[in-house]
């Protein structure tokens, strides 16, 4: 598995790092940054679920009157990591 480093952006987290299997399930996710209880319960949480599912789940979740929170930011990593896959297996 290769470990995929995001820069987030709007959030007190500055890095996500996560890795993906070869069935695009979430491993070892990792908050740079971040209120420690929520992120670590969210990388807890995240562990072994699909990708596809975290970005339904999480995308657009806010943090009070940020545009965006750190589990919306992970579900925009994971979101342009698939886009990035898909595009390498176009080519």
């Amino acid at each position: 598995m290769k470990q995929n480093i995001y820069t987030t952006y709007g959030t007190c987290s500055k890095y996500i790092n996560f890795e993906l299997d070869e069935e695009q399930r979430v491993h070892n996710v990792h908050f740079i940054g971040g209120c420690p209880g929520n992120t670590v319960g969210v990388a807890k949480l995240a562990e072994g679920r699909k990708a596809s599912e975290l970005i339904t789940i999480l995308k657009g979740i806010k943090c009070g009157n940020k545009p965006t929170s750190c589990p919306d930011q992970l579900a925009q990593a994971l979101e342009e990591e698939l886009e990035r896959q898909s595009a390498e297996t176009i080519q």
